[in-house]
């Protein structure tokens, strides 16, 4: 459980308590569900992180959208978009080893998520990962309901595959750029889990 769940369902959960000692009923289970609701979207299950020396994992629960041919700078390569939705997992986990070089902080609109122009449009966090292999660019994305994205982590930290590294609030969008050389071995429609399925393999 991430701790800022037990500070977000505290105030509802309490209000529920005292609306059914009053006798509010319909009042009280309506906030003591919504109190049990953020607990549960909070939650911050363990991962089996994939032991291949190439392998580059998800970095969010969710169906993947869409894989596109998308230049970064003057490099080839591919973005693979997922999109939560408000019953996955919020946290968000580093897609390969490596040393975040930077951590860019964009504003922007909050256009519903699943809409591609999101990727370029919507208020993110960049993430810049060096790894063994390359760069790998991923992206936090808020979205029509998720307004917050959160990074737990500063530029220069090491983080291991599948490590925390932030979350997002409340429905939204991960896309993840990779180089060419990188085999994508998910589908558009394919539901991954953060951490533990394998996105890619680097050959």
């Amino acid at each position: 459980m991430v701790k800022e769940g037990y500070q977000f369902a505290s105030a509802p959960f309490v209000l529920g308590v005292i609306a059914l000692i009053l006798r509010w009923t319909w009042t009280g289970a309506v906030l003591i569900l919504l109190a049990l609701f953020i607990l549960y979207f909070f939650r911050d299950p363990e991962r089996v992180i994939p032991p291949e020396p190439g392998a580059v994992v998800s970095p969010a629960d969710g169906r993947v959208m869409e894989i596109v041919e998308e230049p970064f700078g003057a490099r080839p390569g591919r973005r693979v978009s997922i999109f939560l939705a408000v019953w996955n997992v919020h946290v968000n986990r580093a897609p390969r080893a490596g040393t975040i070089r930077q951590i860019e902080y964009r504003r922007g609109k909050f256009l519903a998520a699943m809409r591609s122009r999101a990727s370029a449009e919507n208020e993110q966090n960049i993430f810049h990962l060096e790894t063994d292999r390359g760069e790998i660019v991923f992206k936090q994305i808020a979205g029509w309901i998720a307004r917050r994205v959160v990074a737990w982590k500063a530029a220069g930290s090491r983080v291991e595959t599948g490590e925390r590294v932030g979350m997002i609030r409340f429905g939204s969008r991960m896309d993840v750029w990779l180089p060419m050389e990188a085999e994508i071995v998910v589908r558009p429609g394919e539901h991954v889990a953060g951490g533990s399925t394998l996105l890619a393999r680097w050959k």
